[in-house]
């Protein structure tokens, strides 16, 4: 299939918009080129939250899910909104029970806000950044979505702690059956992939799943999902090839900066 025409529109500077974004139709993919660095153009966080592009972002953490994921949904429209936004709405059962409004619902492993709803759909709002450093640039009409919403105190941890802020994407690189299982191998950035070991935990897509080898000289990992989570996540419905949305262990990428930043000093008392 062809990839859609894109023309450019004076939306947000130095982006380039496909044609069907303005007049709502459906889209197979969707993709942004880099902000200027001196634009003072008003952004959102993963979170949709609205930001200044040259202000330091806020690192505090707003939701936190388990990776754990609820239900899939399923996209019933994607595009342009009649506000100059980019809207996505996501028809959906479990998460609706007791949404509210500026509720955060994880799509994908994306953390985004809930802007409308109804008894058999939501929506939320995607900022530029967002489509540029997560797989939802590939979502189209009819794509199925994990969906988990936000944590609640009184939760089950079943999984670990995820955050919904994607740190990168991987590609698939192999899947194959073993029994009732499936062997799934991600090709990842090595910036991301010194986060990953094995036995350890990765969101992929935001499903919590645990690692099973590295491998450094293939820039890949792997992991293994019984036939429960094949039935209940979207991950076997991709193909190779496809990009899914990685989010690392956080406390790996917290001792890496405490050990280049001087947090720790030898000889020295850290309270």
């Amino acid at each position: 299939m062809m990839a859609a025409r894109t023309h450019c529109i004076n939306l947000i500077p130095k982006v380039c918009l496909p044609k069907s974004f303005r007049t709502g139709e459906s889209v197979t993919n969707l993709r942004f080129d880099c902000v200027s660095k001196s634009s003072k153009l008003s952004l959102k966080t993963s979170c949709g939250r609205s930001r200044t592009h040259h202000r330091r972002q806020n690192l505090s953490i707003r939701s936190v899910f388990t990776g754990i994921v609820e239900e899939m949904g399923e996209v019933k429209d994607l595009g342009m909104a009649d506000h100059g936004g980019f809207d996505l709405k996501i028809g959906a059962k479990v998460v609706l029970k007791d949404v509210k409004l500026g509720d955060s619902i994880a799509v994908n492993g994306t953390c985004l806000t809930v802007t409308g709803f109804n008894a058999e759909e939501f929506t939320v709002g995607l900022a530029p950044e967002t489509l540029r450093k997560t797989s939802l640039e590939e979502l189209k009409k009819g794509s199925p979505v994990n969906l988990e919403r936000a944590l609640q105190p009184v939760s089950r941890m079943g999984g670990h702690v995820v955050q919904g802020h994607v740190d990168g994407t991987g590609v698939i690189e192999s899947m194959e059956v073993e029994g009732d299982s499936l062997w799934v191998k991600v090709k990842a950035d090595k910036g991301l992939l010194k986060y990953i070991v094995p036995k350890g935990f990765v969101a992929v897509d935001g499903t919590s799943l645990t690692v099973v080898d590295v491998f450094d000289e293939e820039s890949c990992f792997n992991f293994m999902m019984i036939a429960y989570t094949q039935q209940n996540v979207v991950i076997p419905t991709k193909k190779i090839g496809q990009k899914v949305n990685l989010e690392v262990d956080i406390m790996g990428k917290y001792v890496e900066r405490l050990l280049t930043s001087g947090g720790f000093s030898k000889g020295k008392e850290n309270i």
